[in-house]
């Protein structure tokens, strides 16, 4: 099994006051770069050493983690790297906040209240250093929501520093009930940056009870009128358990009757981290046992226009009308294939498994796919 690069290594680290994030570049990078000589740590790949001025970083107990181009914090006083972002990722988010208002019975991060206000001037410090090339930037948490106007900042840094990169902002959208603050959000974040917002059940009981917030619903759904009516772009993400699948058909349904101006409709297989985990009694569904209900929920909003797209499932478990609709949607550092799937012939198309999947959350229909099957998808 092959697991992405991981996000931190340990390594000789001297000369940091404070706390210090440095864009990682070779020599050449750095003769051209219009970064300040202060963000830059100057890599020999080779010698496996760094320079930023006084502060040095050596011997890195894992020499592939630190890479050109990454994003990197470093502590005084301590030898941990933490690799904030990572060129050519496309799993690359600024981390907002570890708080929320919800409670989702599925939630892989699991919130932590705490003062981490600190979160915004790091961002910002972050913004410059990302590739402006990139094409997509996520921004996560916690809900981002709760930085307030913090978060207004980052989205006007990023349209200064990064006017080409689209955002993709995960929140459960329950704080734009606030007319002022949606239309501020939505000002900062423009036509470049896709709000993407859970829909749990096509009605407030369901949805409240499993994402842990009386009244969420209501607050959810006058937090998306309130994005249609400043013109943002929004998505809707739909995680299938066994809580949310009984109605699968008719929360399509729903999104397109309430919901017309949505761009885009995920529908997610559970990743098993956080309280996914606690919660398996109640939310483990095996993928083979929901195709039925699946199906009928792609097909009637494929069917009418709407862009729908399923996540974080195998090519394998899905029936071949529904493939063409799957992603690879897994984080590359979360992604690992299972010695079984070595010879099937469309892993490279596949979305894979999550690192945090053993057995008991895999579906009973994995299976290679041979190349007479391919053959016949592409026929």
């Amino acid at each position: 099994m092959t697991l992405g690069l991981a996000k931190h290594t340990h390594a000789h680290v001297e000369g940091v006051e404070g706390v210090r994030l440095l864009k990682v570049l070779t020599a050449e990078e750095a003769d051209g770069s219009a970064l300040p000589s202060s963000s830059i740590l100057l890599w020999n790949e080779r010698a496996q050493f760094g320079s930023c001025g006084y502060v040095q970083v050596a011997e890195p107990r894992d020499h592939e983690v630190i890479r050109p181009g990454d994003i990197v914090r470093l502590r005084e006083g301590g030898s941990l790297v933490s690799i904030l972002y990572r060129r050519g990722s496309a799993a690359n988010v600024l981390f907002a906040t570890e708080r929320c208002n919800s409670l989702c019975l599925m939630c892989s991060q699991p919130p932590r209240d705490e003062d981490d206000a600190w979160r915004i001037e790091e961002l910002l410090q972050m913004v410059p250093l990302v590739d402006r090339t990139d094409s997509q930037l996520g921004i996560t948490g916690g809900e981002p929501t709760l930085l307030g106007e913090g978060l207004v900042r980052i989205l006007d840094a990023c349209a200064r520093e990064l006017p080409d990169t689209e955002l993709h902002v995960l929140t459960n959208g329950r704080r734009f009930a606030d007319p002022e603050f949606a239309r501020d959000l939505a000002r900062a974040g423009g036509r470049r940056t896709i709000w993407a917002v859970p829909l749990a059940g096509d009605g407030p009981a369901r949805h409240d009870e499993i994402m842990g917030s009386p009244g969420g619903f209501n607050e959810t759904m006058l937090g998306l009128a309130e994005l249609a009516a400043h013109g943002a772009r929004v998505e809707i993400r739909v995680v299938l358990h066994a809580m949310s699948i009984p109605r699968l058909p008719q929360l399509a349904e729903f999104i397109y009757r309430r919901l017309p101006f949505v761009e885009h409709v995920a529908l997610m297989g559970l990743e098993p981290m956080g309280y996914a985990k606690g919660n398996r009694e109640r939310l483990w569904i095996d993928p083979a046992d929901y195709i039925d209900p699946l199906f009928r929920a792609t097909r009637h909003l494929a069917d009418r226009g709407m862009q729908v797209s399923i996540y974080n499932l195998p090519l394998c478990v899905l029936p071949e009308s529904l493939r063409a609709f799957a992603r690879q949607s897994i984080s590359d550092w979360k992604n690992r294939f299972p010695d079984e799937c070595a010879p099937c012939a469309v892993k490279d198309e596949c979305a894979g498994f999550f690192a945090s999947a053993g057995p008991a959350w895999r579906s009973r229909a994995v299976a290679p796919i041979m190349k007479e099957e391919s053959a016949h998808e592409l026929a």
